[in-house]
């Protein structure tokens, strides 16, 4: 399930995006500043490269590129 990124708190989403950006295996040496990441990050869910993927069978949420996502998630 997609879960439009304007329909969160944005307290809520800015933890999110942090979360993803500070994740073990996401920085790969990259020493750019973390408000800089989620900055970008936020910039593509606002282009809608990026999706928020909601799995309800284990409560977890994630941020994906839209390219990675079956087709049939982003249909309403």
């Amino acid at each position: 399930m997609i879960i439009p990124h304007d329909q969160l708190e944005p307290d809520t989403l800015t933890r999110l995006i942090e979360d993803f950006v500070t994740r073990d295996g996401t920085d790969n040496g990259d020493e750019t500043p973390l408000a800089t990441r989620v900055e970008r990050v936020r910039r593509a869910l606002e282009k809608e490269q990026a999706v928020i993927v909601f799995d309800p069978d284990s409560g977890q949420c994630q941020l994906a590129l839209r390219r990675d996502v079956p087709r049939g998630w982003l249909e309403p």
